[in-house]
């Protein structure tokens, strides 16, 4: 008979624990508060701020337009060749995270990160509909009666509304706002833009609601790169224990002065998003949003005792404080090698993105030379190249450009042939790319002709403005 005992399956992931945050009041929670309203402000509004940009342009002040290839903020207009800005605001956005994190951090998930701003909207909402935390915990081990599917109905419902603005809101960015809503109001827009709406408001629904904390600890990568962006003297919320500890329940810690100043009240737990106790040290899912400073302070103005027992800290200010001495000036903190290196990296990109931007041309052409066949020789001994010839007028309003022609080789007396246009003078549309095929041709006995390759230079002038640009080519003629 056998005496082995049956393996009991392990199993490999923990089931979640709703997490009920408290209402804190505070200057965490009041700046958290303001954050949310300023950045959900931002993100529901600005697809509705008209821009002028003259006639036949978009006046929705911030468009991704994907039918014209451009993207306008303001007044500042991107064309594809142009995505080097997009790409340079991306790694501002990267230097920035970088440079908050080794300050303060991870200020970025506490504060402003869109999982963290429609978490804070989604759990207000369930605070107003089910009550606060420990009402939220009764109705959760409640049964389903009529009481708590007609709340859970109504929060759900709130929830679905915030949803679907905010997958409306993001389609809105890409095309002219009033027009699309009520296309979408009447059925008429394009299917992409309801797959669009259903996709964003199925995942703001289930990630703000349901899921909230497990995607900043299970899905989101930047709880395992931070600690490379963080040192000894970076600003973090910490927990003095040196101070709180041993602890005890206010009436034994009163009686016996050798006992810390924390009561034990888990009121930093129970306000805590991710439901983690700051007193057990620094942990992964912690998201630094700082309310179990809020709740710690207010607990000891209660109690009378002084505040700060959680704060913000670095692991260098701890020694100083073991011993009695005063923590490190805040500047000594922020102002550091690491800090000034990803400022002054963040600050030379933006430079850079600047002097791009302002020193641009209004005019831009672009030359595609035709090479099957390399060159055309006629009847006539004429030897004829052919080139598209692009011309980008980002000026607002039709513009005449004059096209010449000229080459470092002295001898060479090239001239300039335009298919389909008497003259070399073509009308470029408003904000627009104009393709014109160009004939590039060099007469019986010209030395251009007679050449493998002779360098020449194509020019564009502005009628209107007299602004002008080339382009640099190879016109081929025929070896002896």
């Amino acid at each position: 008979m056998s005496t082995e005992t049956p393996e009991v399956a392990q199993k490999l992931y923990a089931t979640r624990e709703p997490v009920f945050p408290k209402r804190v009041k505070g200057k965490f929670r009041q700046l958290k508060w303001w954050l949310m309203i300023f950045t959900l402000g931002v993100y529901y509004i600005t697809p509705w701020i008209r821009w002028d940009r003259g006639p036949n342009m978009p006046d929705q002040a911030v468009l991704i337009d994907m039918a014209g290839r451009r993207f306008f903020m303001f007044w500042i207009e991107i064309w594809p060749h142009e995505f080097y800005f997009v790409a340079g605001l991306l790694i501002m956005a990267g230097l920035g995270l970088f440079l908050f994190t080794s300050a303060l951090g991870r200020v970025w998930c506490g504060y402003a990160c869109p999982q963290t701003v429609w978490v804070d909207l989604y759990v207000q909402v369930e605070r107003w509909v089910e009550g606060d935390r420990n009402a939220r915990i009764r109705l959760l081990n409640a049964k389903w009666d009529a009481r708590k599917w007609r709340l859970r109905l109504t929060k759900w419902s709130a929830w679905l509304l915030i949803a679907v603005a905010t997958g409306g809101a993001w389609v809105f960015y890409f095309a002219d706002a009033p027009t699309l809503l009520v296309e979408l109001l009447t059925g008429q827009a394009a299917f992409v833009a309801y797959a669009f709406i259903a996709s964003l408001t199925a995942t703001t629904f289930i990630f703000g609601g349901f899921m909230q904390e497990q995607i900043c600890t299970y899905m989101c990568p930047w709880p395992r790169i931070q600690a490379a962006m963080m040192d000894e003297d970076t600003m973090t919320v910490s927990y003095r224990d040196w101070r709180g500890e041993p602890r005890a329940k206010l009436k034994e810690s009163t009686a016996d002065p050798s006992l810390g100043d924390c009561i034990d009240c888990n009121a930093c737990v129970a306000v805590c998003p991710v439901g983690i106790d700051i007193r057990e040290g620094q942990q992964l899912e912690c998201i630094t949003c700082a309310l179990c400073i809020d709740a710690c302070d207010e607990m000891m103005v209660k109690v009378g005792r002084p505040t700060g027992l959680i704060a913000y800290l670095t692991a260098n200010d701890e020694p100083l404080e073991r011993a009695g001495h005063p923590p490190r000036n805040l500047w000594k903190h922020l102002i550091r090698f690491r800090t000034i290196m990803y400022a002054t990296l963040w600050a030379a990109v933006g430079v850079g993105l600047l002097v791009a931007l302002f020193v641009r041309p209004d005019i831009e052409v672009n030359v595609s030379p035709i090479r099957n066949p390399v060159f055309v020789a006629l009847s006539d001994g004429t030897i004829r190249n052919d080139y598209d010839l692009r011309i980008l007028n980002k000026h607002g309003e039709e513009r005449p450009f004059h096209i010449t022609i000229t080459s470092a080789a002295t001898d060479a007396d090239i001239g300039v042939q335009l298919q389909g246009i008497e003259g070399v003078i073509v009308l470029a549309p408003a904000d627009d790319t104009y393709s014109q095929r160009v004939y590039l041709v060099a007469g019986p006995g010209d030395p251009a002709g007679s050449r493998n390759r002779t360098e020449v230079r194509i020019w564009i002038e502005d009628m209107t403005s007299g602004d002008r640009a080339f382009v640099d080519t190879i016109f081929n003629g025929k070896a002896p």
